[in-house]
């Protein structure tokens, strides 16, 4: 804006407050520069590093690495060898409890578990550090499929009998693990990965094994107990008890065969 012309004819003068208000609105005002995005080898490193199929890489080495482990140390040789005698009460508790977990993870089965269970603790401690390590052994098996399988084989899940299985566990995961764990038919580990890689919540997968596993749990551990004994009712009953959940769980497979053909 100019000042008024003096009254002698002058010439208009820019005043001073005019001349800052022009340069502020020339003046285009400094930017912040943002911080660069590390695009050089260490971040793509990084990338590659915690990507999906990478994740999923280390998960099957460890895998491995846990199945050649016992594959070395031989735990079935505790039914044959006993117990270390240095190793006694409630270490020796919490010891077989933590090899249990371990072991389950690793693919061994839980029936050989249970039995060395009974025939070292007895039928009521066998049973308790059996379900312990069962729990704890599923636990750590649904938290490593989650967190370094799931994101990779997600998006494989293309097959009428992979999307039938996701859909099962994620809508109704307590009772459909609850069913699993009652009639054994499909082994401990796979059912594991499935519910890990589904989206079933750690809790009620947590809870469906520890009940659900209770059965076969106590007569596998009651048969380990009285195997010195094996022509005594307890055992039979042991025997008993672990074939009946079998043969159901045969009769509902035939039963929903065409179910399971359609899909």
């Amino acid at each position: 804006m100019l000042d008024a012309t003096t009254r002698s004819g002058g010439t208009a003068t820019a005043s001073p407050r005019a001349t800052a208000a022009e340069l502020a609105v020339a003046v285009p005002p400094a930017t912040t520069a943002s911080p660069a995005t590390p695009t050089g080898f260490a971040a793509r490193c990084t990338r590659i590093l915690f990507s999906p199929w990478s994740r999923l890489s280390l998960l099957v080495a460890l895998l491995a690495a846990g199945a050649c482990t016992v594959l070395l140390l031989e735990p079935q040789r505790l039914l044959t060898q006993g117990w270390p005698p240095q190793l006694g009460g409630a270490a020796a508790a919490v010891v077989f409890t933590a090899a249990y977990g371990l072991c389950t993870v690793a693919f061994v089965p839980r029936p050989l578990l249970n039995l060395a269970a009974g025939a070292l603790f007895g039928s009521q401690s066998g049973l308790g550090v059996a379900l312990a390590g069962t729990v704890l052994g599923a636990g750590i098996a649904f938290c490593l499929g989650r967190a370094l399988g799931q994101d990779a084989l997600r998006p494989l899940l293309r097959g009428r009998w992979l999307k039938a299985v996701d859909g099962q566990l994620s809508r109704h995961g307590f009772r459909s693990m609850l069913a699993l764990r009652l009639f054994p038919g499909v082994p401990f580990w796979a059912a594991n990965y499935c519910a890990s890689f589904s989206r079933m919540g750690l809790l009620p997968f947590l809870l469906a094994t520890g009940l659900g596993s209770i059965p076969n749990t106590a007569a596998y551990a009651v048969a380990g107990a009285r195997a010195s004994t094996p022509t005594s009712p307890a055992f039979l009953i042991a025997l008993a008890c672990i074939a009946l959940p079998a043969l159901v769980g045969v009769v509902l497979a035939w039963r929903k065969r065409h179910r399971l053909r359609q899909l």
